[in-house]
């Protein structure tokens, strides 16, 4: 009787393998952006929101009234969350890198919240006439944001946040005649002073 010889079923184990393989390179990706960070922050960008920042508090000193001071400073803050925007996306362009990306997703959730709280805190102390609080109040908020959303981004960052929250210290504890100056000194000349150690130092 002819002896039969059984087929060999072919195994499963390389498509498995490749699988696996798959699976470890994705986490690996993943791991490997989600601890990146993020370089794309214009230095440039900074410098010339400070330089605005400068301008405002010009024309604040010269408003004369408290509801134009609050409106020349609320305008400088969309001017600067443009020019932020369009001066990051330039810059990230420019060395190809992606501007939404684990890190920026993060800066963008770490950022926002302060901000948020800023922005009621606007209204509650300009519906109440506490309008003097408001520069050491956004200082303040403005620096809380800086320092959590720079952990993701260069070193110098979140030193420039915490900065902000000394001079937004110094503002909710100054004299209320002193509150332009303390504008100008934070949103103005830490702008300038940082901005011009991050182009210098990542590239613009």
């Amino acid at each position: 009787m002819t002896r039969v010889i059984p087929l060999p079923v072919p195994s499963n184990d390389p498509p498995a393998m490749q699988a696996r393989a798959m699976d470890n390179l994705r986490y690996i990706r993943e791991t490997m952006e989600a601890a990146a960070t993020f370089t794309a922050v214009s230095g440039w960008g900074t410098v010339l929101i400070g330089a605005t920042a400068l301008v405002a508090a010009a024309l604040a000193a010269s408003s004369g009234s408290m509801a134009r001071w609050v409106f020349i400073w609320l305008a400088e803050a969309v001017l600067s969350v443009v020019i932020s925007i369009y001066t990051m996306v330039l810059k990230a362009r420019r060395a190809r890198l992606p501007l939404w990306s684990e890190p920026a997703r993060k800066i963008v959730f770490s950022f926002a919240p302060p901000m948020a709280v800023g922005a009621m805190l606007t209204l509650v102390c300009y519906e109440n006439h506490l309008v003097h609080l408001l520069p050491g109040v956004w200082l303040l908020l403005y620096g809380v944001g800086v320092v959590a959303a720079g952990t993701f981004s260069v070193r110098i960052v979140p030193v420039m946040g915490i900065a902000f929250m000394c001079v937004g210290t110094a503002a909710l504890f100054g004299s209320a005649a002193w509150t332009t100056v303390y504008m100008a000194t934070g949103f103005g000349g830490l702008h300038l002073f940082f901005g011009a150690l991050i182009a210098r130092r990542h590239g613009g």
